[in-house]
């Protein structure tokens, strides 16, 4: 690097340059004179959300969610959603408590016949009884909510936003977004219709963002940017296997949903990689940023139990939101 390049080239990211402001400023979701609309998008996969998880704890204890105005949840991401804008974000340490873990993943379930993932206990009990997430605080958040799911009959991506009218309803869309055939049991069904794991169709959910008008995003990633983790193109044998047996009563859009997820995620690994860079974006394109975990952190698998793995998961996207806003933390 040499001291003749351009000042633009040296500039922090845009999405960076607001959080700043805002925080200098003690902007107040609700209370905003800037003219953004500045969004959080939380990426799923199971139990490897215990990483973005991570991510959404610090950017809660570094002083920073009172600079977003939104904040979209895929999967477990819509879970880490929900918790990071209820009145206990510490609960977002949850998911490294193997405890929980055993009781959301039961993998002699399916020798039962019964979903290996137990959503529906950990939503309508263990959130409730054992370690309540404040439903009703969720609700009255002046930070909005978007948990998105995927409608069985078109394939696509649906934002629940607007079914969440109680208590009731929040507990059916985060359980709408997270169940999957085969692993997450029967669809869920919100508003008359029925929904499946919003992974089929946007397992990131910044695209939603930014149809809704984001103006910046920032997006918090469960798996780190590597050879190992770059999705195939070309459906493999297992997801066409699945899409056969798991999918045969549902609608060719859905199937198809299904089959081009991997597809679907290399495309918004380039496309989110570009606007990583922002390089030559105009002021009025959007601004869109990803944290991911370090290239050398251990993946998490979806089905996950283990408490050392989980509770390395989560200081693993803790880190990864430090190391990226050192200058604001």
């Amino acid at each position: 690097m040499t001291t003749e390049q351009s000042p633009d080239v040296l500039a922090p990211h845009r999405l960076t340059r607001v959080l700043a402001d805002r925080v200098a400023a003690g902007s107040r979701p609700g209370a905003r004179a800037d003219g953004h609309r500045v969004v959080l998008a939380i990426e799923g996969g199971g139990m490897r959300g215990t990483v973005s998880a991570g991510m959404a704890l610090a950017l809660y204890e570094k002083g920073l969610l009172d600079a977003f105005d939104a904040v979209y949840g895929a999967s477990a991401g819509a879970i880490s959603a929900a918790w990071l804008v209820s009145s206990r974000p510490q609960g977002l340490r949850g998911w490294a408590d193997p405890r929980f873990a055993s009781v959301l993943i039961r993998k002699r379930n399916l020798l039962r016949g019964r979903p290996m993932v137990d959503i529906e206990t950990l939503i309508e009990d263990v959130y409730i009884r054992q370690f309540p997430l404040d439903y009703a605080s969720v609700l009255a958040s002046p930070i909005e909510m978007h948990p998105l799911a995927t409608d069985l009959q078109t394939g696509e991506p649906v934002d629940l936003r607007d079914a969440l009218t109680d208590e009731a309803a929040l507990r059916m869309a985060l359980r709408a977004s997270a169940a999957l055939p085969l692993l997450a049991g029967r669809p869920v069904t919100v508003g008359g219709r029925r929904f499946y794991d919003a992974g089929l169709a946007e397992s990131i959910p910044f695209r939603q963002a930014l149809r809704d008008g984001a103006t910046h995003v920032l997006v918090l990633r469960s798996r780190p940017l590597g050879p190992d983790t770059v999705a195939p193109v070309v459906p493999s044998r297992g997801s066409r296997l699945v899409a056969a047996l798991a999918f045969r009563r549902h609608t060719d859009e859905l199937r198809a949903a299904f089959l081009s997820r991997a597809a679907r995620l290399a495309d918004d690994d380039r496309t989110l990689a570009a606007y990583d860079a922002d390089a030559g974006a105009v002021p009025t394109d959007p601004a869109v940023l990803s944290v991911r975990p370090d290239a050398a952190a251990p993946l998490v698998s979806r089905l996950e139990t283990d408490g050392a793995v989980l509770q390395e998961a989560l200081r693993t996207g803790y880190r990864a939101v430090e190391t990226r806003f050192a200058d604001l933390v």
